[in-house]
């Protein structure tokens, strides 16, 4: 990610996400998750996450483990983890990721599950 996308927000069909920090080794993203909204069912070769929610109440699955949180809880997602996003409230959730990993790009997605066709 080159310096003068720091900042910048990304549509995608769920909701968005802002790259609000990068350095070698880490990235830190602010995911804003729209009412009815789903992230696809993913996992990652490289990095793993951590992430905070700081408004709303999502719903997180980790591998066969699915559990709804609160604001001000944190969720930790280990490498190559099977994990997905979603909201089903009203409300707009967001929160705070960590990554953290040998390779942050965008590229580094394995979906498994995908309600927009997403899955490669």
């Amino acid at each position: 990610m080159a310096l003068n996308e720091i900042g910048k927000e990304y549509q995608r069909p769920w909701g968005s996400y802002k790259t609000i920090e990068m350095q070698s080794g880490f990235q830190v993203k602010t995911i804003t998750v729209n009412p009815g909204g789903r992230l696809s069912l993913q996992s990652h070769e490289k990095r793993c996450e951590h992430w905070v929610v700081v408004k709303g109440k999502p719903t997180v699955t980790i591998n066969d483990d699915v559990r709804d949180y609160n604001e001000n809880q944190a969720i930790y997602i280990p490498l190559q983890s099977k994990h997905r996003l979603e909201n089903f409230t009203q409300d707009i959730v967001v929160i705070v990721e960590v990554q953290i990993g040998s390779y942050l790009g965008e590229d580094d997605i394995k979906r498994y599950d995908d309600v927009y066709g997403r899955v490669k």
